[in-house]
């Protein structure tokens, strides 16, 4: 298994294309440690407002879902 492939080292890559559209990830560790899932949103950081990951509750989305989300703001820039 390569690094790439680690959770951090993802988690890693996809702050820095977060923060090239203005955007920052979220995660909730406090919820892990009481027993539930643990996941991610995206906020905006001019505006503090969450984007993604804050429906059906806050901090439902998982990194494959914010990977998925990030790549099709890449897409849109080309």
């Amino acid at each position: 298994m390569s690094r790439k492939e680690f959770e951090a080292s993802r988690l890693r890559r996809m702050k820095r294309v977060a923060a090239r559209h203005g955007l920052t990830i979220l995660t909730a560790d406090k919820i892990k440690v009481h027993g539930g899932k643990g996941g991610h949103a995206l906020r905006e950081d001019e505006s503090f407002r969450v984007v993604f990951g804050n429906e059906p509750q806050p901090f439902s989305a998982d990194l494959d879902a914010i990977e998925a989300y990030l790549d099709g703001l890449e897409a849109g820039q080309e």
